[in-house]
């Protein structure tokens, strides 16, 4: 009677296993396309058999084992870190180009051809008044050009300088998010599956987003920081990145007006914008500090445009202002044309403009030599087109070489991220392939293992029924003598 009691009890213990495993897969299968989610497995194992001791044997459950590989998880977030960075410099240098067309189909290259032919045509008939206004009418054009394009970067700054701080915000709701979790981990959940499935998924959208280590901790816990020097998250605290626009002093600035930096602070103050390099945070950072104070100036630097803008307009202005009019008596001299903010270096192309006070006859045509020449000036401006001498270039190239130069310096900037993100993309993909062979949920596998357990569950259950007869019968017949 007690042998048909002990395999009772057995028995029963062997369905209880059996059902863990089945309710396992059934939460696996549930959750296969849950981001973050690592697959489980229930470890079962021999119960000791020896009768004469009283152990019936069956089957034991062991522990919950979790899938999870945190190496492969890591090697994913690093190569979203990098994808997080090549996109963000896709999508807005790709904006930014639009501004530095090569064609010379619209923009400054056009603008600048039309007025440089105006300048030919007024030197083969410099008393013509329709071509002297039409010089005038293509100066306007080029200006406003310059202006428009001015803006349009500066726009893009704008741009950039906002989504610093709408990242910085999304990083510290994450973490704040993170910080959640560890409090219901440090509660005793650790081994929670779709809690380690939620910071997991937390991760992944983090690490788009910047440079950030994730450690673990033996209480389920983790820990995170940026650049792996600046503490975010460290148990149940979290420590709060904030940025801002700021304007460098050491060196002292040679340009007092200048558009602002960005600079990222840690939760003490401490600027952390240097260590900042990765994700998406650290292409916006590179992209407001970098790339377009290069073309719009900074505290320490005028930025290309506006060296473009300044040297056009101040070396049409002295060769005009070097002409005559008229040869009188007494001989009237020319006058500027372009006027700009000579006392800010990096608003030049946004402030260039035509005096408006500038009529077609005041435009000076007479070289004063010797020997004079009746459409010297023109001439000499019409040869800014393919400058010979070393005043009508800038920085030793001709304007639209030097526009060609700037241009060019956005577009490979802008094909560098393009090659970069497609490769960023294939190594995240291959991350994730590794990661899902490690971790993934297997459909298949799922079933096999439903299938299998099922009847295995199945066949103890009709075991089960028979012992549960033969101990009714054994109880009549003791029952009976």
């Amino acid at each position: 009677m007690s042998n048909l009691l002990a395999s009772l009890t057995s028995s029963a213990n062997t369905l209880q296993a059996y059902g863990q495993v089945l309710e396992t897969a059934q939460n696996n299968v549930s959750n296969a396309s849950t981001p973050g989610y690592a697959k489980q497995e229930v470890q079962l194992h021999a119960m000791p058999f020896d009768p004469m001791a009283g152990t019936t044997g069956g089957v034991g459950v062991g522990q919950m084992v979790s899938a999870r590989d945190e190496y492969a998880d890591q090697a994913v977030r690093t190569q979203q870190t990098g994808l997080g960075y090549q996109q963000q410099m896709t999508n807005t240098l790709s904006a930014l180009q639009t501004s530095f067309d090569i064609s010379g189909n619209q923009g400054i290259p056009l603008a600048l051809n039309n007025l440089l032919q105006a300048f030919s045509a007024w030197g083969a008939t410099p008393d013509n008044a329709a071509a002297r206004q039409t010089v005038i009418q293509d100066a306007t054009t080029l200006a406003q050009t310059f202006q428009q394009t001015a803006n349009q970067v500066t726009a893009e700054a704008g741009n950039a300088q906002q989504q610093v701080s709408q990242t910085v915000d999304q990083i510290n709701q994450l973490a704040g998010q993170l910080q959640g979790y560890n409090v219901i981990a440090m509660e005793g959940n650790k081994n929670d599956a779709g809690l380690s499935a939620q910071m997991h998924s937390t991760l992944d959208q983090l690490s788009s987003l910047a440079n950030v280590t994730a450690t673990f901790q033996p209480d389920g816990t983790v820990n995170l920081m940026l650049n792996g020097q600046t503490p975010l998250l460290l148990g149940d605290k979290q420590y709060k990145l904030s940025s801002s626009l700021y304007q460098p002093q050491n060196p002292p600035p040679t340009n007092l007006n200048a558009p602002a930096n960005v600079r990222i602070q840690s939760s003490d103050g401490t600027d952390v914008t240097a260590q900042t390099t990765g994700g998406q945070l650290g292409a916006l950072l590179d992209l407001s500090n970098q790339v377009i104070p290069s073309l719009a100036g900074d505290a320490y630097q005028s930025g290309s445009l506006n060296t473009m803008a300044k040297q056009f307009a101040d070396r049409v202005n002295q060769l005009l202002t070097s002409g005559n009019i008229s040869d009188g008596p007494p001989p009237v001299p020319g006058v500027a044309l372009f006027t700009y903010d000579a006392a800010n270096a990096t608003n030049a192309a946004a402030s260039l403009a035509v005096d408006p006070t500038v009529t077609p006859s005041q435009l000076a045509a007479i070289s004063t030599g010797p020997p004079e020449v009746s459409n010297g000036v023109p001439l000499a401006l019409s040869a800014l087109a393919s400058p010979l001498q070393a005043a009508d270039k800038v920085n030793g190239l001709s304007y639209s070489q030097y526009f060609g130069q700037m241009a060019g310096r956005v577009g490979g900037l802008l094909s560098t991220a393009t090659n970069e993100k497609a490769v960023q993309q294939s190594l995240v993909s291959q991350a994730k392939t590794l990661q899902q062979q490690y971790e993934g949920v297997s459909l298949d596998e799922e079933a096999t293992i439903l299938m299998q357990f099922q009847r295995a569950y199945e066949a103890t259950s009709k075991f089960l029924t028979v012992l549960d007869n033969l101990t009714n019968v054994a109880i009549n017949m003791l029952s009976g003598a």
